[in-house]
């Protein structure tokens, strides 16, 4: 039998087990670090179909990372899941298709596997809405021995592999003095002055970036009553760009508007960095081409692919600069609804949705195995590959 029929009839063999924790998932939605349930439907999807696990990873408690090894030499392929879910959203982001893309590729490439041999991982990688996991498992260089990395997003259309943003969270506190806002104003130092200031600061800033930058924030706490001058008062911005060393730039000019609207209002000020900060998505070109070459070949016609595009910032980028990766997208609604909204959630519980979930890990597993399976194509894409 021909090894993709093999890859295939794997994953349909296993498709409504595949598609009942899916749906359990998407039933019982969880934030980021809090995955309880769904963490423990993949380990238990993963163990049965011979997969060794480790969990937790890092001191996470909802990460996981599931390992079929050949005990041969060879290539270690990492598929990834994502399985947190939105605040009142629920999965809106259809992250309960995306980790059974994964499991179904990888239970998928396990048929064929021993033949090539080597290693087959599936990384669970909790909260990429918030405190993206993948940062702090990178960072560990738990995906430096990985040959290649994979996963793949729902959304309306085919999309090959892109880009996104690489992104810093900031929180800003300032402390003043209170006073009564209408008896003794001038024995006040007013926080709020210092925040609204920060913003203004930032806005001036805006004509002199470059286009792909963006920076915004809300105001978390202003004070508490009209007639108290404000003694504190906070902020929490996203700082991006589509790289590292400008986006590590403009953070640098941000905080230094902070520290000017603390001097303008006479009060200290506190900027806090999240440490965990999303690097860049670099698609690997050569690898993604695989995956639009076995889309072609399943009868997905090339001017449906269309060209990737920015959504954001992805916990995924950070492993782009340790391994050669692609995130492409896939259509799981004829209906253009945008991620993040409830018309998107509601879709990606319909039977269209699951379906699609089958033909991605189909082509996931396709994938790797046309990379892995030919030295002089792995070859090639290392080689167009670099470690940052």
């Amino acid at each position: 039998m021909n090894t993709k029929l093999r890859i295939a009839e794997a994953i349909e063999q296993n498709q409504a087990e595949f598609i009942e924790i899916s749906s359990f998932i998407a039933a019982n939605p969880e934030l980021g670090h809090a995955e309880f349930l769904a963490s423990e439907r993949l380990i238990q999807c993963l163990q049965n179909h011979g997969f060794t696990i480790q969990s937790p990873v890092l001191e996470l408690p909802t990460a996981f990372i599931g390992t079929y090894d050949t005990g041969k030499p060879g290539p270690i392929v990492a598929f990834l899941c994502e399985y947190d879910a939105l605040p009142q959203l629920g999965h809106a982001c259809g992250h309960h298709l995306i980790c059974m893309m994964s499991i179904g590729a990888a239970v998928g490439l396990k048929a064929v596997m021993n033949e090539i041999g080597g290693i087959i991982r599936v990384y669970g990688t909790p909260a990429e809405e918030t405190a993206g996991a993948k940062v702090p498992m990178t960072r560990a260089g738990l995906f430096d021995d990985c040959d290649i990395a994979m996963m793949v997003h729902p959304f309306y259309q085919y999309e090959q592999s892109g880009t996104s943003l690489a992104m810093d969270a900031i929180k800003v506190e300032y402390f003043g003095e209170a006073a009564h806002a209408a008896a003794s104003p001038y024995k006040g130092i007013n926080a709020l002055d210092a925040v609204i200031q920060l913003f203004n600061g930032v806005n001036a800033m805006r004509q002199q970036v470059r286009s792909d930058a963006r920076i915004h924030g809300v105001i978390t706490n202003g004070g508490q009553a009209p007639n108290i001058i404000p003694d504190y008062a906070a902020a929490e911005f996203y700082v991006r760009s589509a790289d590292r060393p400008y986006t590590d730039e403009l953070k640098r000019r941000f905080q230094a508007i902070a520290e000017g609207a603390a001097l303008q209002t006479g009060c200290t000020v506190k900027v806090h960095e999240d440490p965990c900060a999303y690097d860049e998505l670099r698609t690997n070109e050569v690898l993604s081409q695989l995956f639009n070459n076995n889309l072609i070949q399943s009868g997905i016609q090339p001017d449906e692919i269309k060209i990737g595009k920015d959504h954001g910032s992805l916990d995924l980028g950070n492993v782009s600069t340790r391994v050669p990766t692609i995130h492409p997208y896939i259509p799981i609604t004829n209906e253009a609804y945008d991620l993040h909204t409830i018309p998107f959630r509601d879709a990606a519980q319909q039977p269209y949705a699951y379906e699609q979930m089958i033909f991605a890990s189909k082509m996931m597993a396709y994938t790797a195995y046309d990379a892995v399976s030919d030295t002089e194509q792995l070859a090639r894409i290392k080689a167009t590959f670099t470690i940052k």
